[in-house]
Parts: C-alpha cells; structure tokens; sequence
C-alpha cells in the first residue's frame, strides 16, 4: 500500500488551495483541469478522508484539509529554511514565491515588478494574489505582503519601500459647483467619496496642520452618497466631480498633474501610508525573499 502522504502532495495541495478552484490550480500547475481533479482524488483515497468540497461554483477546504493545509506549508517551509540555511540557494534566488497585494497597487505597480523581476531571476516562481483587505500578519499564505503603513507587530519584519501620502482632491468642477473647503470642518459641508478598506474607521478622516510641537490634529466625520470598496472606481467618481475624495499619491498624482483633480486642503496632512513589504521573521534568510524586497526598494528609489 502506498504511503498516504507522498511529498509531492504538499506542494499540490498548496498551490491548490492558493488557487481557489481546481481550473485556476490547473492553470498555475500547467497541467489539465481532470489532472488536477484526479491527483486530488488519489489524494483523498490514500488519506481515507475529504480534503475538499466542491461545487459547481467554489472549491472550500473541509476541517481535515484546513489542518493538511496547515502542516504542508509549514513542512514547505522548513524545507526552504534548510535550503537556505545550508547555503543550497545561497547564490540564486530559487523556488516558490507567495506575494499579497492590494487590487489597484498590486495591478499597477507590483505586476509589472514581478515581471521585470522574473527576467532576472527565473529561476523563481511567483504566486501574486491581489485582494480588496490585506491578510493577517500571522497568516502563513503569503512570504511577502506589500502594504501600506508600517504594522504594529514585531512577528513580522517591515521594510519601507517607498514615501506614500494620502491627499484630499477633487475635480474643478466640483469645487466650481460647491465651493473650496477651507478648513478641515468644512468638510462635513461637502459630499466626500467613502472608500470601505483594511480596519481603518469609515469615513473618519484625521487631518493635522501645524509643525514641530505645534501640530495639531483633527478628526472630522465625512459623509457623502457614493461608497465603494475599490479605489479605482473611487478615483472615476472624483473625475466625474461627485465629491471630494481622499487617495493614496500614487494612485491620483497624474490627475493632479494633468489639472482633471485639484488638492483639497494642501496645508493639511493625513496620517502616513508609506509603501511596506511586510514578512515574517523566519523567512528572512530565504534569498527569493531578499531578492523580491530588494528589487523592488531599488526600483521605486529609481529616478
């Protein structure tokens, strides 16, 4: 008889899980979607017990395959730790590459990283999942996270990529129509963009103004009659003039530059969303990682 856990299967059922759905799993695997079905089948058979359940439309670890999860990647991961430590991938960067992002970021900045990346390290193998809220700190899915805001956790390693502020703007037009605010509570006079993500409190915007011991903040409750979870569509709306917005620099700077958006309040600031890539502490020997982190502070130090 077969032994039930076979090593291949660790790496499997990881970028199975990863993936969501078997037909995606077969696509990162480049393999057939009934390939990937039938290894999960055998999978099941050896161990006697479901890993998955499926459905027409979503794939869901059962318990049992929540606690394979959790032990294959942990087991993947010494795996990689001993590589590292024994200097076998010392020289070259090899291997898997977990990397979380957030959508509109991930798809404007890190992707085309990754790919400039690969061209010089192909040996590495890259996993991007762009989501809507980050992941936990303590979630062991991802090697590397890039987030905004250095987080308040020392299980974790945070390395400042690049300066991030948050701006306030609005379109001309807008500004036309109801006028320029002039201090932070003017706000609550105009209709404001709502923007639903991470564990930030909704709506509340903390602008301070001052230098030195003379700062002073202040909290100010927006509200507004357009909401969204996606910073993209948020940006659109502030185009379209429905209202003032609050927005990461990168993502409104050539707006800006352009005259489509205007800076709302300029002598005021916001609290730093300064870009991170967050990882845990024990993959800071794994040379794919310092490889990934490094690539990317030089290219956004790059003039």
């Amino acid at each position: 008889m077969p032994d039930a856990i076979q090593p291949a299967d660790l790496g499997f059922f990881s970028t199975l899980a990863s993936a969501g759905s078997l037909s995606a799993a077969a696509r990162e695997l480049g393999i057939t979607t009934p390939a990937v079905s039938k290894h999960l089948a055998l999978m099941e058979s050896r161990l006697g017990v479901s890993l998955v359940n499926r459905t027409t439309r979503r794939m869901g670890l059962t318990p049992e395959g929540e606690r394979y999860l959790e032990h294959a990647r942990r087991i993947l991961d010494e795996i990689g730790h001993m590589e590292e430590e024994l200097g076998v991938s010392r020289s070259t960067p090899t291997g898997l590459l977990r990397i979380n992002a957030t959508l509109g970021f991930g798809r404007s900045h890190i992707a085309p990283l990754i790919s400039r990346f690969l061209r010089q390290y192909p040996q590495v193998e890259v996993q991007l999942q762009l989501s809507v809220n980050p992941p936990p700190l303590t979630d062991d899915a991802f090697d590397v996270c890039i987030r905004f805001g250095e987080p308040p956790d020392a299980r974790v390693i945070a390395q400042r990529l690049a300066p991030n502020r948050r701006l306030l703007c609005a379109a001309p037009a807008y500004l036309a129509r109801h006028g320029t605010p002039k201090v932070p509570h003017d706000l609550t006079q105009h209709n404001c963009i709502g923007i639903r993500q991470g564990e930030e409190a909704y709506g509340l915007w903390r602008l301070s103004s001052g230098r030195g011991g003379a700062v002073t903040t202040e909290a100010v409750k927006t509200r507004g009659t357009l909401t969204t979870n996606d910073g993209e569509i948020a940006v659109n709306w502030a185009l379209d003039g429905h209202g003032i917005l609050m927005r990461a620099e990168w993502d409104i700077d050539r707006f800006l530059k352009d005259g489509r958006l205007v800076q709302v309040l300029p002598q005021c600031f916001t609290p730093d969303a300064d870009v991170y890539a967050v990882y845990p502490q024990r993959h800071r020997l794994a040379a794919r990682v310092r490889a990934f982190v490094g690539f990317v502070a030089q290219s956004f130090s790059a003039p």
